[in-house]
């Protein structure tokens, strides 16, 4: 069963995702992966995923590294890498994925550099992101995409910040219809949308 998980900055996603995982993991004898998205650019983001990595340790996740591309995941299971395809995948997050892909690593970070897109990526990242989901459920595993709900406050922002919301809100309408089961976490409460 393939669950999507929203909801806003420092909600309790994380933890939430991490729980389901494992327990599904557990519960059913099968591995648990944790998809890291986050492309560090400074020694911020390296700390940031040295607090994620410790945070982790002792759940029993082995770390796969992909920030784009993630049916390259798929790629590299045929290719004879030891991913199991029917085991517990927690990819977290979408919001980093899809960030990737739009503003490619050579573009961001820089003071007074332009910043463009890459405008095939929200369709790309929206079809990665299904056949991920349909490629795993059918070698009977299952995937906990965890995204953040960017895209509904108000203000004003750059275009990018604007094509990037719009495309994150794509990705995640996208993979609330496809997902078994659709939860929001708001300030630690679990809000169900959908259950099949």
């Amino acid at each position: 069963m393939n669950t999507f998980i929203s909801g806003g900055c420092k909600n309790g996603k994380s933890y939430y995702a991490q729980r389901l995982a494992q327990d599904t993991a557990v519960g059913e004898g099968r591995p648990l992966y944790y998809i890291a998205t986050m492309i560090p650019r400074d020694e911020e983001d390296q700390a940031r995923i040295r607090r994620h990595l410790a945070e982790r340790e002792g759940w029993g996740f082995e770390t796969i590294e992909q920030g784009v591309n993630l049916t390259g995941i798929l790629d590299r299971a045929k290719a004879g890498e030891d991913i199991d395809l029917g085991g517990v995948f927690l990819l977290d997050s979408v919001t980093a994925i899809t960030e990737n892909e739009m503003f490619p690593r050579t573009l961001k970070g820089n003071a007074g550099e332009e910043i463009t897109t890459d405008p095939a990526a929200p369709e790309r990242v929206k079809e990665d992101m299904l056949a991920f989901g349909k490629a795993i459920a059918e070698a009977g595993g299952s995937v906990v995409f965890v995204s953040d709900g960017i895209y509904g406050d108000g203000g004003e922002y750059s275009e990018s910040t604007e094509e990037y919301r719009k495309a994150l809100a794509g990705v995640d309408l996208a993979l609330a219809k496809a997902c078994d089961r659709v939860v929001e976490i708001a300030y630690g409460t679990e809000e169900i949308w959908k259950e099949r």
